[in-house]
C-alpha cells in the first residue's frame, strides 16, 4: 500500500458568496479529482461470477438474514434497492435478486490494487473509504499534462487493469469533485471549471451535498429550501440561527467550499476493527477467535503506519444493543499481535460473564508513539525474544501484502467469521 494522505478540518471563516455573477475564489490552479468505484462490491463479485452480469445482484448477506445491503447492482437499484437498506426489505422490493455474502478481505485486496494505480498519478492520495479516493493533481501538469486529460487516463487505466468500472469528478474543491463524480455515474467523468461551482451546484437538490441527510433535508424543506441555489441565497446569520454551528458548514457547502483540507504524513488518532455476528452468540471459541482476527488486522495496520500503541480498547455490544467499552493502558508500547490480543482477552474476561449473547465485538488501538519514541521503553523486554517476534511479524506482513491477509493468520482466529 502506498503512503496516503489524510484530511483535517479547516477553521478559517466562511468564504464570500459564490452566486452567479459574483467573483470566484482563487481556485484556478487547484485540481482535485474524486474517484468513485461504481457498485464496487458487486463489481468485484462479478469478476468471479461473470454469469451474474445483467442480473440484479445484492451484496451484504442472504435475503432472510438480518443486516443491511452493502452494495447493489444498477439492475437491482431500478427496484429501489440501495446500500444501507435492510436485507429483508431489499428482498421484498426485488425478490428475484441474487443475494451474496460479504467478502471483505477480497474487497480490500482489490481496493489496494486501485490505490496503487492512484499513487502513480499524484503524491497526495486520500482513500476516503474502501471504494473512493481524492487525488490532489495540483502541480502535476508538467508530468501528466492537463488535469482533465490525466483524470481520463487514470479512470481508463483502473478499468483496463482491474476490470472494475469507476467514475470521477474533477474540480477545484473536494466537495464539488465528490458531487461531480456522483453526477458522472456510471463510468463517467465530470469536470467543473474554476468559477463554475455555483452554477453547477445551483439546480441540484440539497440532498446531493455531502453531509446533508434526511433530517437536515426535512428541516430545509420546511423552510422552503429545496435546491442548492435556494440554500446559497440564505444569509449566514439565518442558517446559524436555524442550525447553530452546522449552519456555517451549510453556508460553505452551498458555495462549494471545502470544510476539510489535505495534509500529509499524518498519524491516525486510533485504529479499530469490529465484527458484527450474523447471529447473536455466547460461544467462547467463536468470540475469542474473532478477537484474534481483529487483533491481527489492527496490529498489521499499526505496523504499516510505523507506530506503537499504549492503549487497547475492547467494545462489546450485547443482544439487547447495550454497548460497553473497556480500556487498558499497557506498561510499555506494543505493535505485536500477541500483545494486543493478550490485553483484549483480559478485558473480555473482566467485561463478559461468558453466557450473555454478543452481537458485536471490536478492538481499538490508540495513544500512539512513533518507533523512535518507543525504542527506549521497548528495551525493557528481552532483546533477543523481541527481535525474534518482530522479524516474525514483518515476514507475516510481507506475505499478507503479497497474497492477501486471509492467507496467513494465527491459528486462534480460524473459527472467526470469514466475511470480516
Amino acid at each position: 500500500m502506498p503512503k496516503l494522505a489524510q484530511y483535517r478540518a479547516k477553521h478559517e471563516p466562511p468564504s464570500p458568496a459564490l452566486l452567479p455573477g459574483s467573483k470566484p475564489l482563487e481556485r484556478e490552479n487547484v485540481s482535485i479529482l474524486h474517484v468513485d468505484m461504481d457498485a464496487f462490491f458487486v463489481s468485484v463479485e462479478l469478476l468471479e461470477r461473470p454469469d451474474l452480469r445483467g442480473l440484479p445482484v445484492v451484496v451484504g448477506g442472504q435475503k432472510n438474514q438480518r443486516g443491511v445491503v452493502t452494495s447493489a447492482s444498477y439492475e437491482a437499484r431500478k427496484f429501489g434497492v440501495h446500500s444501507a437498506m435492510p436485507l429483508r426489505i431489499a428482498s421484498q422490493l426485488c425478490p428475484h435478486a441474487v443475494f451474496l455474502d460479504n467478502r471483505h478481505e477480497l474487497y480490500s485486496q482489490w481496493s489496494d490494487r486501485v490505490a496503487a494505480i492512484l499513487a502513480k498519478y499524484s503524491p497526495i492520495v486520500e482513500m476516503a473509504s474502501i471504494d473512493e479516493a481524492y487525488l490532489d493533481l495540483t502541480g502535476t501538469e508538467r508530468i501528466l499534462g492537463p488535469s482533465l486529460a490525466a483524470s481520463h487516463r487514470l479512470l481508463a487505466e483502473i478499468t483496463r487493469s482491474t476490470g472494475l468500472p469507476c467514475s470521477g469528478g474533477l474540480a477545484s474543491t473536494r466537495l464539488v469533485a465528490k458531487v461531480a463524480s456522483d453526477q458522472a455515474k456510471p463510468r463517467g467523468l465530470v469536470w467543473v471549471p474554476p468559477g463554475a461551482e455555483a452554477a453547477f451546484l445551483a439546480p441540484l437538490s440539497v440532498r446531493k451535498i455531502p453531509g446533508i441527510g434526511k433530517v437536515t433535508e426535512s428541516a430545509l424543506s420546511a423552510a422552503q429550501i429545496h435546491t442548492v441555489q435556494e440554500l446559497a441565497a440564505v444569509p449566514l446569520e439565518r442558517l446559524e440561527e436555524m442550525f447553530g454551528r452546522w449552519g456555517s458548514a451549510l453556508y460553505r457547502k452551498a458555495r462549494g467550499d471545502d470544510t476539510y483540507e489535505f495534509f500529509v504524513d499524518a498519524e491516525p488518532k486510533s485504529i479499530s476493527h469490529n465484527c458484527t455476528f450474523r447471529e447473536d452468540t455466547s460461544d467462547r471459541e467463536t468470540i475469542e477467535s474473532t478477537l484474534s482476527l481483529l487483533a491481527q488486522k489492527a496490529g498489521k495496520r499499526l505496523r504499516d503506519a510505523g507506530l506503537f500503541c499504549r492503549t487497547i480498547t475492547l467494545t462489546l455490544r450485547f443482544s439487547n444493543f447495550r454497548t460497553i467499552t473497556r480500556s487498558r493502558t499497557l506498561a510499555s508500547p506494543a505493535d505485536l499481535d500477541s500483545a494486543i490480543l493478550s490485553a483484549a482477552r483480559d478485558l473480555l474476561r473482566s467485561a463478559w460473564n461468558g453466557s450473555a449473547k454478543l452481537r458485536l465485538v471490536g478492538i481499538a488501538l490508540s495513544s500512539f508513539l512513533a518507533c523512535s519514541s518507543a525504542t527506549g521503553q521497548l528495551e525493557l523486554l528481552d532483546s533477543a525474544h523481541r527481535q525474534k517476534l518482530e522479524r516474525l511479524a514483518q515476514a507475516a506482513d510481507r506475505l499478507r501484502d503479497r497474497f492477501g491477509f486471509s492467507k496467513l493468520q494465527l491459528g486462534g482466529s480460524l473459527c472467526a467469521p470469514r466475511d470480516h
